[in-house]
């Protein structure tokens, strides 16, 4: 199901939602179908590029680097963030952007563990040149990951998967969301569907072949940039044949927004910032949904 987000019906949500927030306080309620605000749900966002050192710093949860062995006998190096909560929780792979693993998509980690998560970003660039800190330079990741074969990109997934499961703290289920590059990603890790994955969603990333869609067997969120029509143009035709096959996807298209509106909240005179309000909590209500809290 597509929605188009305009500012009049932001301001309506936010009225509503005030006025609803128990629906969210039960693990099984259905989910609204039409975005609220993280300031209506009590869900904060990540931060932005320009904010993420500061939030990342003043974090209470605890981060730690991981190198994950896979069955083939190469590793994975990954941010593994715990939230703070009394039972064991779902897992949520966050994939990357074209960028690799940056201080952001840690930060956004981050901000999926306060949501209840195990948080996991996967360094899928792990190995493939020399690290400046604890990131590669974003040209060298533009670079290198274009070399990447899709074959290890979700055999490696999949083995941090079963890592991030088998932790004593983890339930035994889990979700994955990408961002760009990592949203491509993240859609085509659905078409695989490995055992355990609950729930996919898709940050302004590119939809699989139409053909592949048939092997989808998760449950799909879209969140898209109005203005990103070199990733919007394929939606329609994506929609249409996820209907016809009976599978689950809900896209979500934000007037005024453009690629990267997540990392860039700042930009395109409020309209990231906009889009960012009503994804993230569309997001985090979405793996409760699929995957519990």
């Amino acid at each position: 199901m597509a929605h188009r987000l305009t500012l009049l019906s932001i301001a309506a949500l936010v009225a509503a939602a005030a006025c609803s927030r128990t629906q969210e306080e039960h693990a099984h309620a259905p989910e609204p179908m039409h975005p609220v605000s993280a300031s209506a749900t009590g869900t904060a966002l990540p931060g932005s590029a320009a904010t993420v050192a500061a939030r990342l710093q003043s974090s209470p949860r605890h981060g730690e680097w991981a190198m994950i062995r896979t069955a083939q006998g190469d590793s994975v190096r990954a941010w593994v963030v715990y939230p703070e909560r009394a039972t064991n929780a779902p897992v949520v792979l966050v994939v990357h952007e074209i960028f690799g693993l940056s201080a952001w998509m840690r930060g956004v980690a981050d901000q999926m563990a306060a949501a209840g998560f195990i948080a996991i970003a996967p360094d899928l660039l792990t190995g493939k040149a020399e690290l400046v800190g604890d990131s590669l330079p974003s040209s060298v990741a533009t670079s290198v990951i274009r070399t990447l074969r899709p074959d290890d990109i979700h055999r490696q997934l999949e083995a941090v998967a079963r890592y991030g499961m088998n932790l004593p703290a983890a339930a035994k289920r889990y979700g994955i969301v990408g961002f760009c590059w990592g949203g491509a990603t993240s859609f085509a890790h659905a078409v695989r569907s490995p055992a355990g994955l609950g729930a996919a969603v898709v940050y302004y990333g590119a939809s699989p072949d139409t053909t592949e869609l048939a092997r989808v067997g998760v449950p799909v969120l879209g969140l898209y940039a109005g203005d990103d029509q070199r990733i919007n143009a394929r939606i329609p035709a994506t929609d249409s044949v996820m209907k016809r096959l009976g599978k689950s996807f809900e896209a979500h298209f934000f007037d005024g927004a453009g690629h990267g509106f997540l990392r860039q909240q700042e930009g395109r005179e409020g309209a990231n910032q906009r889009a960012s309000d009503a994804a993230w909590p569309l997001t985090v209500a979405f793996f409760r949904r699929h995957l519990g809290r």
